[in-house]
């Protein structure tokens, strides 16, 4: 966390892969860590790193899974806050012990319970997105919008080919790999919308 929180190198950003927030589904599922942890882990990483972005995903539908161990998911994630959360409905792979397991969960409860925690993270990360407006970030420029005076840009937020982007409106000319400082205007969804930030006519 020191070295995140010192090294200007280091993004503010971490996937931390959790999988579930039951004591019990936990212990199923072999991970070595009890709900409390992981909200002490959270923690300590939002008070030493206060802009960090974290990302992480859950599994819906894990074998024994009952209806409160899936309340006590609904209640972490609340809780939690993830920049970035994506869920996944429990699959059965081939030779790994869970798949074995007694008290598989229907197909359609696993997806009415991925539902569920996507649809209440889909308010968080738009609370969030709305959130951002008039702050200013440093984006990497990805792309121009085609016909457009705008670009596809990434924050230290955004992951590549998982997050969203940063839609940046400018008439300048810029190129791929190229840093900009902008200013957020607003927000559509996961995304951001900005404009370029000039120090001196702010």
């Amino acid at each position: 966390m020191e070295a995140i929180s010192s090294e200007e190198k280091v993004c503010h950003y971490l996937d931390i892969p959790i999988q579930h927030a039951s004591d019990r589904i936990l212990k199923r599922m072999g991970r070595r860590t009890s709900q409390q942890q992981l909200r002490d882990m959270i923690g300590k990483l939002r008070r030493e790193i206060p802009d960090i972005a974290l990302r992480t995903t859950m599994i819906a539908g894990f074998p024994g899974e009952t209806e409160e161990d899936h309340e006590e998911v609904m209640a972490f994630v609340d809780e939690m806050e993830f920049e970035r959360l994506g869920v996944f409905a429990y699959s059965a792979e081939e030779d790994t012990p869970a798949a074995g397991f007694p008290d598989q969960i229907p197909e359609e409860i696993k997806e009415q319970r991925r539902d569920e925690i996507m649809e209440l993270q889909q308010e968080i990360a738009f609370d969030k997105s709305e959130a951002m407006i008039g702050r200013v970030l440093d984006v990497m420029i990805e792309g121009k919008v085609a016909d457009e005076p705008a670009y596809v840009g990434r924050t230290y937020m955004d992951a590549p080919n998982v997050d969203g982007y940063i839609f940046v409106n400018s008439g300048e000319l810029f190129m791929s790999g190229d840093f900009v400082r902008v200013k957020v205007t607003g927000s559509n969804d996961y995304d951001l919308i900005g404009e370029v930030y000039d120090e001196f006519t702010e």
